[in-house]
């Protein structure tokens, strides 16, 4: 993804946005194929270099994995779309104003490790539970579920943020998209404000 330096976010806050957006695309290249496999997949941020997921065992990625253990988690979201007419610069036209979409992404480059062992697997999913839904019963007592499912442990090499929200345009040109935004308060419109106030 193209990040522009007055877009980019460090690694503190693309991993902040990341607690708050535990789902994203995994995305394993394989070798030899003519398409990367695509699964969206909620996933737990372990910590700052740890993610831990789960999928079902007939799940298209697992060769792809195997062919290749080097993948690409993305997560990106809330958006919004930022008419021309609230960018125009001063003196310009409203109607030659360019317009854009404000959007936070962070990609997650990863070495996968797949979680086959009982054990482990349910480490994962009694880490998951506990992140979403503590006190749930543990999986240890659904053994068809665990025999239907594996693991994955990704290890994040390379962390690349982008939260793109006009961070090269001067103040009062953000002031007044985010009074356009405050006013319309359509979907994403208030995740953008929080960028932008």
């Amino acid at each position: 993804m193209l990040i522009h330096p007055w877009d980019a976010g460090d690694d503190e806050r693309s991993i902040a946005y990341l607690k708050d957006n535990q789902f994203g695309h995994l995305i394993a290249a394989g070798r030899g194929r003519d398409l990367p496999v695509v699964v969206p997949t909620q996933f737990l941020l372990r910590d700052e270099r740890t993610i831990w997921l789960h999928l079902a065992r007939p799940n298209p990625i697992w060769p792809a994995i195997e062919e290749n253990p080097k993948v690409l988690l993305s997560v990106a979201g809330p958006w919004t779309y930022v008419p021309g007419k609230w960018r125009a610069e001063s003196g310009i036209d409203p109607s030659l104003g360019v317009p854009t979409t404000y959007y936070s992404s962070v990609q997650l480059v990863c070495h996968a490790e797949i979680v086959t062992d009982p054990e482990g697997k349910l480490e994962i999913l009694r880490a998951q539970l506990a992140d979403q839904e503590p006190g749930h019963g543990d999986p240890a007592r659904m053994p068809r579920l665990l025999a239907g499912l594996l693991g994955l442990r990704l290890a994040v090499e390379e962390i690349r943020g982008k939260f793109k929200y006009d961070g090269h345009k001067d103040a009062g040109l953000r002031e007044r998209v985010a009074a356009e935004l405050a006013a319309r308060g359509g979907p994403g419109d208030e995740a953008a404000l929080r960028h932008l106030t």
